[in-house]
């Protein structure tokens, strides 16, 4: 009875067993995609340059210098993890004292181990131990760190991508962050809604820039991408104000302007929250008109109101939004950098004006350290 008993707890013990193995790869594998353990192959190949590299300086110091051992040490404050980079800095610091004691004291002749040497090892050590700490903090792992940055660029570019218009109508957008940033706080959300009829943009410039701001903006773009389309043209704004008041930020303010335009008409409505004037050119007489609609800040109070101005775009009408960073700067106000920008843009009333968002941000905000966003869209005569 026993025997039996043996036999049958056997195969339950063995399953147990797999179980736990099968729990622990999973677990690595986890650990593995997230970099909380997957580094012990870099430290084993630092951990082997550590005693070539002293190797080699006690063999010819001249050529290979003790202060080689910062190279390792510096790779390690890029690849490890602050227990495993303990570890590496233990081996550096041991084949330091070998050296030394190898070569004799520095006073002897040059290619020793100076304090000067010593000084620079450990301040390599030091600044890597804190991106180290760092990276461990914000729990980013040391292989996908870039990636993880140009993934996110990638989606907010793919969240502001315009819809195909309609022959007859074209519309582009321009986006330069502060600074030469790849991230920025200005961003549109557009989309075609009833049926394909109707277009819907929505331009927001969050609080901030840069990448201070960039992830706020990749959060609302999602947020306002989701909305738009979703509810009535006048519903949108007050969701979104509703959003940002839920979000609780200490800088949660944002402006945005909403354009809903019927692309078989031609008429459309702006509302705005707290965003500068959209500007229209009318084709038959060559001037520009401003179309400030009002409303307050997202995110400052609840139940806030946002009130329409309508308009409409005849065949050869141009009709442009913009954030601050175009026409406002710190040695001119906003009415100056509209004049500035409408006499950049008569130059292309003659060529048309495909490809000229760009070029208008670089010729009337180029130096500005803002964001700048430039929405454009003209009706073809």
């Amino acid at each position: 009875m026993a025997r039996r008993e043996g036999v049958d707890a056997y195969p339950a013990r063995w399953r147990r067993s797999a179980h736990r193995a099968r729990i622990a790869l999973r677990r690595s594998g986890v650990d593995y995609f997230r970099g909380d353990g997957s580094d012990w192959i870099a430290l084993v190949g630092l951990l082997l340059t550590v005693p070539a590299i002293a190797g080699a300086g006690l063999v010819n110091p001249v050529w290979c210098s003790p202060a080689a051992l910062a190279l390792p040490v510096v790779a390690g404050g890029l690849l490890l993890r602050p227990a495993s980079l303990l570890g590496l800095y233990a081996a550096a610091a041991t084949a330091l004292i070998v050296e030394s004691i190898a070569l004799g004291p520095y006073t002897e002749g040059p290619a020793r181990v100076t304090p000067g040497i010593v000084l620079v090892v450990a301040a390599c050590g030091f600044f890597g131990l804190v991106l180290a700490q760092f990276r461990a903090r914000v729990g980013v792992p040391w292989r996908r760190g870039g990636t993880m940055l140009f993934d996110l660029r990638e989606r907010i570019r793919v969240q502001s991508a315009l819809p195909r218009l309609p022959e007859g109508w074209h519309c582009e957008m321009a986006l330069r962050p502060a600074g030469g940033q790849s991230f920025s706080g200005d961003f549109v959300v557009a989309a075609r809604t009833s049926g394909g009829r109707t277009l819907e943009a929505v331009l927001t410039d969050v609080s901030g820039k840069g990448m201070d701001a960039g992830s706020r903006a990749l959060l609302l773009s999602g947020a306002f991408g989701g909305l738009l389309g979703s509810l009535p043209p006048h519903g949108f704004l007050p969701a979104a104000n509703g959003y940002l008041l839920r979000q609780d930020w200490d800088e949660g303010f944002a402006t945005s302007i909403h354009l809903v335009l019927d692309l078989e008409s031609g008429d459309y409505e702006l509302l705005s929250a707290g965003h500068p004037p959209a500007l229209q050119l009318h084709a038959g007489s060559g001037q520009w008109e401003e179309k400030a609609a009002e409303g307050p800040l997202l995110g400052v109070y609840d139940g806030a109101q946002f009130d329409a101005v309508k308009g409409s775009l005849a065949p050869g009408d141009v009709l442009m939004l913009f954030t601050d960073g175009l026409v406002e700067a710190s040695d001119r106000d906003m009415a100056e950098g509209i004049d500035r920008l409408t006499g950049e843009a008569d130059r292309y009333v003659a060529t048309g004006f495909e490809g000229a968002a760009w070029h208008l941000i670089e010729a009337c905000a180029k130096d500005v350290n803002d964001d700048r966003a430039l929405l454009l869209l003209s009706r073809r005569a």
